[in-house]
């Protein structure tokens, strides 16, 4: 399915963006009630209500007057002073832009007293309707708007869940050291005459053409293609092995299917391939020389480095299991119905990400054979969950006042930063010359601070399991939450 995040998300924190900072408006807006603004509620069903709206002709006529008086404070016409032409004349050219302004102004300040005066905590901002607007006439509109639902918490004491454990085996370990010290060895050039054979580089210039015309992209000089990588098209590399350097070879080959070039893609194509050189890899050698150059001081350390790294990697994995535990759990114990709109609109997004997905050939492979209908209503329950926990997180952390601090912004980063080994100052420089960064940082963060304060209230019992079993939770979660996402496959699955 379609790729949505790279970190565990409950995607819900656009939408609780989205209705706090409505508040936050609502908080900011000086309300100037009237006795003539009047309204009643003509439908009220669920979390959806609808309210009538009447702004009073009077009270608008003095609003727009009063904007009029202040406007022209600072107008100049021919022939007076600033500020001092006559009421009529400015009421005749500035009135009709005025009036839009104090309509805007007025609608939204009444939306917000029917708000305070009714208690509502709206999830979206309200969609306004105007009904009625003639100059001199009362001014009607309706609203129409989901609210939050109340939730009561529990007592999360009561909950109990397993946290898998694993040591890292002493293999692992020298199985990295192994791979660090293999990618880091170098060629020499094959001084006998002999043929190329799987492992060696070959060092080659090629020029690919279908029909008889080059293509974009199929051109390369002194390329070092390291036969038997597979890194080639399938079936090149392999029509090199037993020709020599300074041969020239056609080689024929198909593009695959979904090659992610779709012009390409099933064509077959020739490349005039011309081997300039073969050389072969020298022993890896572990050593400090080795260590030093990962940053390291010997041997010793750099294994050590190499454990504690593997070990961060198994903590994250059971991390994320425990905390699927914990919104499986959550998701078990609390029942309550969520505004409408925020379950379209995160079903809306999810779809229009998965199309995309989709156009660009990015679906994984047994979701290509699915049909349509059953992946979207899946990302349909997948939604729902998603808003249902992200609303009861919001409620979590309100309740228990937490905050989001200094310390958790560049906790954040530091954990950005360590999903890409050897350009963790790139990343961090990034984030520092980034405030919109930064800002992204802030929902998945406080999310993650609100589940470490049920995880702490919570029974966790310590399970040491074997590394397989530590990665292997897949079928441990419920029909919307599905095993963890591969590389480009679906996160919407992995972040419910």
């Amino acid at each position: 399915m379609v790729e949505l995040a790279d970190t565990p998300d409950l995607g819900s924190g656009a939408a609780r963006r989205k209705s706090s900072s409505l508040f936050i408006r609502t908080n900011l807006i000086v309300n100037k009630k009237s006795k003539k603004m009047k309204f009643e509620e003509i439908k009220s069903k669920g979390l959806n209500k609808k309210y009538k709206v009447t702004i009073a002709a009077a009270d608008f006529a003095a609003a727009v007057d009063k904007k009029l008086e202040d406007v022209s404070k600072d107008i100049k016409m021919p022939g007076f002073r600033a500020g001092h032409a006559p009421k009529n004349l400015i009421a005749q050219k500035y009135r009709p832009s005025v009036l839009g302004e104090v309509l805007d102004d007025m609608v939204r300040d009444a939306a917000n007293n029917v708000i305070s005066e009714n208690k509502l905590r709206p999830a979206l901002t309200p969609d306004i309707k105007l009904e009625k607007f003639e100059d001199g006439k009362d001014i009607e509109f309706e609203m129409d708007m989901d609210v939050l639902p109340e939730i009561k918490l529990g007592d999360f004491s009561k909950i109990s869940l397993t946290k898998n454990t694993a040591k890292v085996p002493a293999e692992e370990v020298e199985k990295a050291v192994k791979y660090m010290a293999e990618s880091r060895r170098e060629t020499v050039k094959v001084e006998e005459d002999r043929a190329a054979k799987k492992g060696d580089v070959a060092v080659i210039d090629f020029v690919g053409s279908i029909d008889g015309v080059e293509f974009e992209g199929g051109k390369g000089n002194a390329y070092p293609l390291e036969l038997g990588s597979n890194s080639f098209i399938p079936g090149y590399e392999d029509q090199l092995i037993g020709h020599k350097a300074g041969e020239t070879v056609e080689v024929k080959t198909t593009f695959p299917k979904e090659y992610h070039a779709k012009d390409l893609a099933g064509k077959e194509a020739v490349f005039v391939t011309t081997i300039k050189e073969l050389r072969t890899y020298k022993k890896a050698e572990v050593n400090d020389e080795l260590a030093k150059a990962m940053g390291a001081k010997d041997v010793a350390d750099m294994k050590a480095k190499i454990e504690a790294r593997i070990a961060e990697d198994y903590e994250q994995a059971s991390r994320m299991k425990l905390k699927r535990d914990l919104l499986d759990a959550l998701d078990k114990e609390y029942n309550f119905e969520v505004p409408q709109k925020l379950v379209d609109a995160e079903y809306a997004a999810i779809e229009k990400q998965y199309q995309n997905a989709k156009a660009q050939n990015r679906l994984d492979a047994e979701d290509k054979n699915r049909d349509e209908k059953d992946i979207l209503a899946e990302y349909k329950d997948i939604a729902l969950r998603r808003v249902k926990l992200g609303l009861l997180l919001s409620e979590i952390g309100a309740d228990a006042k937490l905050t989001l601090t200094a310390d958790d912004i560049n906790k954040a980063m530091m954990a950005e930063a360590k999903r890409y080994p050897g350009q963790e100052q790139m990343v961090l420089s990034y984030y520092m010359k980034n405030k919109e960064a930064i800002e992204n940082l802030r929902a998945p963060a406080f999310e993650e601070k609100i589940v470490d304060y049920v995880l702490g209230k919570a029974k966790i019992e310590n399970n040491e399991v074997s590394v397989e079993e530590l990665y292997d939770f897949s079928a441990e979660t419920d029909k919307t939450a599905k095993k963890p996402a591969k590389a480009k496959t679906t996160k919407a699955k992995k972040s419910a």
